[in-house]
């Protein structure tokens, strides 16, 4: 959960009360957060002679986006004391009555389709705000927006650029401005060569860098005000001295983009000249002719169940007195005129991580307060819980094994495409693995069909343990499976490799006895035995040891069925892992036994 660190005096100040630790420690605990340390006490940097100020370092959900930031701490906890109202933000217009406008064009879909926008005017920054300003962007960034590959923002001088706007892509050889901070004109290629070593934003420059075009931002004099996600242009960035600041937000992901529009305007709108008023921005596609107005920060309506709310809390309180509940958490409740076990409630555009009314049941507990929910006997419709029968079965098997001296090892359950079928001497025929679409790393291209890699890789990268060695595994492998609607399916897999000076095949082949034999199942290659039983033939596989391997039947309840295999892998199997010694596997399929 993100941690955000906030000046000790200024936020006891922006409270209107100073709080000892613990007192504060207990106040973190009824909102839902949590106090992680106070530097009150400790050892700060001297900066220009001057002690760094103590800090609160506050743990916060990871689902509150709202709270990243002073601000946000600081309202939702006076809210939930009862010390200022539940804000109410208003739209204003300019003064020449002409909204500011973006203007999206096509082949802004190829790399990065979205874009939103506000305006904050006659703001006023102090170097505090101004920090937990720029702060609250890049905890967006690292958060909600994925490090930016979802959502970027950019904020300039208003001051210094002229609407209208436009939003374009282009390729990177033509786009030229000065990047932030920089002197110097580049290219998109050279901005992209420019920043590779930069240890903040190199980390970024992959989300467009392959693309065809890069997504552009100009003013109507065709300065470039940002080439997002990358960077913002130096020409408009926005200093102490700013006083009309222009936020642009670019995304791939459009409710994403709108809940980081509404908590960036909704937090530092109450620095403006006017509190809580904010300028829309006009939004046009020039491809589909639509045009909306950003941010929209109308609430969104729940209706809650009365009975709901108090059975899951164990409470039997009024819908007047929910209502009041709920205004600690910052949202307008009002007890429904047509129907007295309803509830509607107005969640603000920032409570994101509301999204159903146990959500809302949970803001109910908070401001009542955990500690002071009645105690209850729990529901008497008990159930009780039992593990899958391939789950017991698999424990026995794993047990077994390792009673008989065998290790058990837990590898990957990716592995490489040469690992899984060439390096076994195993042809692929295009319908069995789930391969991976588009891999980071050559060693996790498919899931595995076989516990074979695993236990061959876990030898090699263990080679310095004396001989012999004798491992197993029990876990799923992946098959294709399109007729069913996730068009793949588990299964779970035995496996047993041993490796040492000499073959081991007897040692594998009593591996398999054993745990046959504890799984009621004997071994009788007379088909005229019982039912259930097992036994073996002699197969030619060019995974094994021509003459040294085994296919293994089984029957149960009449039904005959190929289970698995064991034997001596084929020489060049254990040398492509890089292996010098003979290795003896054992594989069956224990979903069969169910």
């Amino acid at each position: 959960m993100p941690t955000i660190a906030v000046n000790k005096y200024d936020f006891f100040e922006a409270l209107g009360q100073k709080y000892t630790t613990q007192e504060f420690e207990d106040l973190c605990f009824e909102f839902g957060i949590e106090l992680d340390e106070d530097t009150e006490n400790e050892e700060r940097p001297v900066v220009n002679g001057v002690q760094e100020p103590p800090q609160l370092k506050i743990e916060i959900p990871a689902n509150r986006y709202d709270m990243l930031c002073f601000e946000g701490i600081a309202l939702m906890l006076k809210i939930f004391l009862d010390k200022v109202p539940i804000p109410k933000y208003k739209f204003v217009e300019p003064a020449d009555g002409n909204l500011q406008s973006i203007t999206v064009t096509e082949d802004t879909a190829k790399v990065r389709p979205l874009v939103a926008g506000a305006i904050l005017r006659n703001i006023t920054f102090t170097k505090e705000n101004y920090e937990s300003f720029i702060g609250l962007q890049d905890k967006l960034h690292q958060n909600l927006a994925r490090m930016r590959t979802l959502v970027s923002i950019g904020t300039h001088d208003l001051d210094t650029v002229q609407g209208p706007f436009t939003y374009e892509a282009h390729p990177p050889k033509n786009i030229s401005f000065v990047p932030l901070n920089q002197s110097q004109n580049m290219t998109g290629e050279e901005l992209m060569q420019f920043y590779e070593t930069d240890k903040h934003l190199g980390r970024y420059l992959h989300i467009i860098r392959d693309a065809p075009v890069y997504p552009v931002i100009y003013d109507a004099n065709k300065v470039v005000c940002s080439l997002p996600p990358i960077i913002n242009g130096d020409h408009s960035k926005i200093t102490l001295d700013t006083k009309n600041v222009f936020i642009e937000i670019t995304a791939t992901d459009e409710t994403k983009l709108d809940i980081v529009c509404n908590i960036m305007v909704a937090m530092f709108s109450q620095y403006c000249a006017e509190p809580l008023t904010i300028e829309p921005v006009k939004i046009v596609s020039e491809h589909n002719g639509m045009t909306r107005l950003t941010p929209s920060l109308e609430p969104r309506l729940f209706e809650v169940e009365v009975d709901y709310l108090n059975s899951c809390t164990g409470l039997n309180e009024s819908p007047e007195a929910i209502c009041k509940l709920l205004e600690k958490m910052s949202h307008s409740a009002t007890p429904s005129s047509k129907d007295t076990n309803i509830i509607e409630v107005k969640v603000p555009a920032t409570r994101a991580d509301v999204l159903h009314q146990c959500d809302i049941m949970e803001d109910v507990a908070i401001a009542f307060g955990f500690n002071n929910l009645p105690r209850m006997e729990p529901n008497k419709s008990a159930t009780i819980g039992q593990p899958l029968a391939i789950n017991t079965l698999a424990d026995i098997v794993r047990m077994e094994a390792a009673v008989s001296g065998w290790v058990e090892v837990m590898p990957l359950i990716l592995c490489s495409y040469d690992e899984n079928f060439s390096w076994l001497n195993r042809e692929d025929d295009g319908k069995t693995a789930v391969r991976i679409a588009n891999p980071k790393s050559a060693e996790y291209q498919v899931v595995r069909t076989s516990l074979l890699p695993g236990l061959m890789k876990t030898i090699r990268e263990n080679k310095k343990h004396s001989l012999p060695m004798k491992l197993f595994e029990v876990s799923d492998v992946a098959f294709k499976e399109e007729t069913i609607e996730r068009q793949a399916r588990n299964e779970r897999h035995f496996a047993a490799a041993f490796c040492g000076t000499t073959s081991g095949f007897e040692v594998v082949h009593g591996l398999l006895d054993r745990v046959l034999l504890m799984l009621e199942v004997p071994f009788m290659p007379d088909s005229e035995g019982p039912k259930n039983r097992y036994w073996l033939e002699e197969i030619d596989e060019p995974t094994f040891f021509k003459g040294r391997a085994a296919a293994i039947f089984l029957s149960l309840g009449g039904k005959t069925m190929r289970i698995g295999e064991f034997g001596v892998l084929h020489p060049s199997v254990p040398e492509k892992f890089d292996l010098k010694y003979p290795v003896s596997t054992l594989e069956i399929n224990l979903e069969l036994f169910i």
